[in-house]
């Protein structure tokens, strides 16, 4: 019976996923803003009004940048095939003896068949080509389901914002014992409390990591540097893969930028360095010891949302398994599962 959950679980999970990432995203979000819309409920602000405004405040913002941004977007993708075609040319200068070796290897592999009577360059069978659907299309296709989510998020964030306690008021008026009442409102406040605090830490973290890798682009001479910092803000949701996917855009981007490789290998590494200092120190320090994943923990959970939910997955993972630690934590059946997911005791 376990085993048949577990699957029946994961099954739910891959299948309904176009249904329930779009709710678990305004979910997060919601533990987010939540103290927020309470300030400006002390305020005198109602509550609808209050999630109202936070919604409109941060589609400003985030339609701000879009407009700032659209310019240098629009001038990188132009110009993506003679980046690329510059890149390989000046990383071309670094592999050129690792193309030989495989050169030679194949020479040899040629010469090997036509001693066992094997051409290799005889006639080959006829392959059959299935041509799919344009990359513009698949875009267009791809835009059109992101923005359907995104008003879908938008609108389930709201009511869940304008709602306030309304779910937790009605979950324990349907408990029979008052010892399970209090024990569950204490559970949901500092549960709310502790992922707020880590989204809107890490949310804060990425963005000053941001400003200071965009800083560094702008010293460096590359060009949009802004982009770049955005970039970082979102890339560093998405553990270990986000940097080195980072990194490798910078790479080509300075290899297309400086003449020189070494020159161009600085910049790439000036942002590792970066994100060494934050992930090492920085985010230690703000969110402590309580708020801490192992890294185990981190790419098991990564691996398994980006199978289940793919890129979208891989960005909420870490708030997820931080989230479910901290349910853990103050649930005292699961809390050796929380103590699993934490990171080494200091001595």
């Amino acid at each position: 019976m376990t085993i048949l959950t577990v699957l029946a679980v994961l099954y739910t999970l891959y299948f309904a996923r176009e249904f329930l990432l779009p709710v678990v995203i305004a979910l997060l979000l919601s533990f987010l803003l939540s103290p927020v819309v309470r300030w400006l409920k002390r305020w005198r602000i109602p509550t609808p009004i209050g999630s109202g405004l936070v919604l409109l405040v941060i589609l400003a913002l985030v339609g701000a940048g879009a407009f700032g941004l659209s310019g240098s977007i629009r001038q990188w993708a132009t110009t993506a095939p003679t980046t690329l075609s510059t890149a390989e040319t000046k990383l071309g200068t670094i592999f050129r003896p690792l193309q030989r070796v495989s050169k030679n290897a194949e020479q040899a592999a040629d010469a090997a068949g036509r001693a066992a009577g094997v051409n290799p360059s005889g006639p080959k069978p006829t392959q059959v080509v299935v041509r799919g659907p344009s990359l513009t299309q698949r875009v267009l296709d791809a835009a059109q389901g992101s923005l359907a989510s995104a008003f879908e998020v938008l609108i389930l964030l709201y009511f869940l914002l304008a709602a306030g306690d309304l779910f937790l008021a009605k979950f324990v008026k349907v408990l029979p014992k008052v010892r399970d009442k209090r024990k569950a409102v204490e559970i949901v406040r500092a549960s709310e409390a502790s992922i707020s605090s880590y989204l809107l830490t890490t949310t804060l973290v990425n963005a000053v990591e941001g400003a200071v890798v965009a800083g560094m682009m702008y010293l460096w001479g590359i060009p949009s540097p802004i982009l770049w910092g955005v970039l970082v803000f979102f890339f560093e949701f998405i553990p270990y893969l986000g940097a080195f996917a980072m990194a490798v855009l910078l790479t080509l981007v300075a290899l297309t930028t400086f003449d020189s490789v070494g020159h161009a290998l600085l910049v790439p590494a000036s942002y590792l360095l970066v994100n060494v200092v934050q992930g090492n120190f920085v985010t230690p320090l703000l969110q402590g010891h309580r708020l801490s994943l192992n890294p185990v923990a981190i790419f098991i959970g990564l691996a398994f949302w980006f199978w289940i939910w793919g890129i979208p997955g891989a960005f909420i993972a870490v708030p997820l398994l931080a989230t479910f630690k901290l349910f853990c934590d103050h649930i005292e059946s699961l809390a050796a599962v929380g103590e699993f997911l934490g990171e080494r005791d200091q001595a």
